[in-house]
């Protein structure tokens, strides 16, 4: 390491920094859930949730660039287009699930994203995976399936829908680490967001309905905090390493609890808490490990 890169360390700023993202990523769940539930207005299609994300999100960072003038190299498209389209997808199934489930158990399932990624890892990138890896992806997805409550009689849709966002993202994963050993990320964002319209626009069209300037203000607000939650997690983890940072992001499943029991009321029952320890245990155990190989 440079005597810059070493300068440049900051872990309180880049705890700081991770548990804001975690707060903002809460928020933008808890809107997808006033929208989708019709506390806002008439209740909204996914689609069109995930749409103003993209929208509004896309809008901050192009107004950043216009003001920042970066330099953009040469993009590689199929990543991009991968990453995107998968991105999107996950997204929009995050959305869908907040309306049905308690944010808190929503949040918990997405966790189980970066250990879909690493799974997807092995063919896609050539990666080993360890005894302590495997066991850590046996545990998230055991609670995953106890967050989706099968004893009830049926699978709970919502735990269904968020379990399936969490594929999705885990598999943008894939692409965002072959992504960020090529191109700067502010450069990943924008593109990132701008195809994530792109996309999102194709689709809404089908389920378009006309916004109450209180839905026009959610949307808005999901697109902005998502695109301020991206840029705080990148620049934290530019002043600290992934291991340190990575913790301090679980924050958002107490930001998801604390914003469902004020605003709509739900508390997380002993079903909810076994299966989000469950999942946390887990994510521990990566960190754990990642951090040692990382040390060594």
């Amino acid at each position: 390491m440079d005597n810059n890169a070493a300068t440049s360390q900051n872990p309180p700023l880049a705890a700081g920094l991770t548990l804001l993202a975690s707060a903002f990523v809460a928020g933008t769940t808890l809107l997808a859930k006033a929208l989708g539930t019709g506390t806002l207005g008439p209740a909204m299609h996914p689609l069109q949730i995930s749409h103003g994300r993209f929208l509004f999100a896309f809008l901050g960072f192009a107004t950043a660039a216009m003001i920042l003038r970066p330099t953009l190299q040469r993009p590689n498209w199929k990543l991009h287009i991968g990453r995107s389209s998968l991105g999107w997808g996950g997204v929009t199934l995050m959305f869908a699930a907040a309306a049905f489930i308690p944010l808190s158990d929503a949040t918990a399932i997405s966790f189980l994203n970066p250990v879909v990624g690493m799974l997807l890892a092995i063919p896609f990138l050539g990666e080993k995976i360890g005894p302590w890896r495997w066991g850590s992806a046996v545990l998230a997805f055991t609670g995953a399936m106890v967050l989706t409550r099968p004893g009830a009689g049926a699978l709970e849709l919502g735990a269904i829908l968020a379990l399936c966002a969490a594929c999705f993202l885990g598999g943008e994963v894939i692409f965002m680490k072959k992504l960020t050993g090529r191109e700067r990320p502010f450069q990943i964002l924008l593109i990132n967001n701008a195809l994530g319209l792109t996309i999102a626009s194709a689709v809404v069209i089908f389920v378009w309905q006309t916004p109450t300037p209180a839905q026009w203000a959610g949307l808005a607000g999901i697109g902005l905090l998502m695109a301020t939650a991206q840029t705080c997690f990148i620049n934290a983890m530019r002043l600290a390493d992934a291991s340190f940072v990575a913790p301090f992001f679980y924050a958002a499943l107490a930001f998801a609890a604390l914003y469902d029991a004020i605003i709509f009321g739900v508390i997380p029952d002993h079903v909810s808490w076994i299966g989000t320890a469950l999942i946390l245990c887990a994510a521990a155990i990566l960190v754990w490990r990642e951090a040692r190989h990382a040390s060594k």
